[in-house]
């Protein structure tokens, strides 16, 4: 039902099977081949999921900067809930903001789990219960496991890693590890528990030190939520508690997987973190520079004249087209209007009309003022 999982996880396995089986001082049967293919099968999904990772990131660091936002509006619409709804989606998209990308490559590596540990069970389907046949372990041993041959699967089962099977749990049936008595023979629960146990020690604390590491980088805000409270709470104590009390149920390839898995997630968070905040002070500094150059100079005058627009006009431009005057031509004429114009010996001409007298007229009045005295 879930071969489109079961498949591509276990040729992923297999190439990396091939090329540490390639190491001479190695083999294909040997227990570090076989652990190092679980170990670069998680590199490889991670590394696939590398994008989603950093989306992750970005989304929760977006969802603590819009907290102040959604109380807001948690706080306004708090009576009427298909309204908060509404406006919380109107939030969420006018910032570009995806709540399913914050839980993605979570939700995409449960598949991934499920399918390893499906593949991984089914190389010794000698046992009952789910997922297993109930095959014996001559039977076992002839048939292929998905992208592996019979030849593989018998490798597999011939594998130790310091004496016991990669595959192999504490609490395996002892019909289900009969199957390796063809194989180096049957391995005791002591030989399992000094490889498991050490495992899901390791397994608890990078959990722990993981969900601290990311409770660590949450707002103020974030953590004084109530939701968010409890969530560290588990993600601090009682995931690192479940890896120790489910360890005896899980092989110990699977144990491989969940420390190479919270190895690769203990690095790659700081490698992320740091590259977005390197990321969010270049824009500061960007944003301080910019206003450092829009704001005027110390002891320097703001230039004003930008503000006030075109400079008056100047005599030259109210001056005609055409016209050679120039101001001090305009202020000559000025000051010869004002003087005194000079006096003419000669009588000024009749310039016509009815108010007008003629030099005739006036000298016939003098001999008349002679003649009275």
């Amino acid at each position: 039902m879930l071969d489109f999982i079961y498949y591509p996880v276990s040729w992923i396995l297999w190439v990396w099977h091939k090329v540490f089986a390639a190491i001479p001082f190695l083999g294909p049967d040997s227990g570090v081949t076989w652990a190092l293919s679980v170990v670069f099968l998680v590199f490889t999904l991670r590394a696939i999921l590398y994008k989603p990772f950093v989306k992750q990131v970005r989304t929760t660091r977006q969802m603590q900067e819009l907290q102040p936002q959604i109380k807001a509006l948690q706080k306004k619409y708090s009576n009427d809930r298909q309204r908060q709804a509404l406006e919380m989606q109107k939030l969420q998209k006018e910032h570009g903001f995806n709540p399913l990308m914050g839980c993605l490559p979570v939700l995409l590596q449960v598949p991934v789990f499920i399918g390893l540990f499906h593949v991984l069970r089914s190389f010794n389907r000698t046992g009952t219960g789910m997922g297993q046949l109930g095959l014996d372990p001559v039977t076992n041993a002839q048939i292929g496991n998905y992208a592996f041959s019979p030849e593989d699967v018998q490798s597999f089962l011939s594998a130790r890693l310091f004496g016991a099977p990669i595959s192999a749990w504490i609490t395996q049936p002892m019909a289900s590890l009969e199957a390796f008595a063809p194989f180096g023979g049957i391995p005791t629960r002591w030989e399992i528990a000094a490889v498991a146990i050490p495992l899901m020690v390791i397994a608890g604390i990078a959990t722990h030190f993981n969900s601290r590491a990311s409770v660590a980088r949450q707002s103020e805000q974030a953590a004084a939520n109530p939701q968010a409270a409890i969530m560290n709470k588990l993600a601090l104590y009682v995931f690192p508690l479940g890896v120790l009390v489910g360890g005896p149920f899980l092989p110990i390839a699977i144990l491989i997987y969940w420390v190479s898995n919270n190895i690769w997630t203990y690095g790659q968070q700081h490698l992320v973190f740091r590259k977005i905040d390197q990321e969010e002070a270049e824009k500061k500094a960007a944003v301080v520079a910019r206003r450092n150059e829009n704001a005027p100079k110390p002891g320097a005058r703001p230039d004003r004249t930008k503000k006030k627009g075109a400079a008056p006009a100047t005599p030259d431009d109210s001056a005609t087209p055409g016209s050679s005057a120039t101001p001090d031509s305009a202020s000559d004429e000025k000051e010869v209007s004002l003087e005194k114009p000079p006096a003419s010996d000669e009588p000024a001409k009749p310039s016509g009309g009815s108010g007008s007298t003629t030099p005739k007229n006036q000298g016939g009045s003098k001999n008349s003022k002679r003649k009275r005295r």
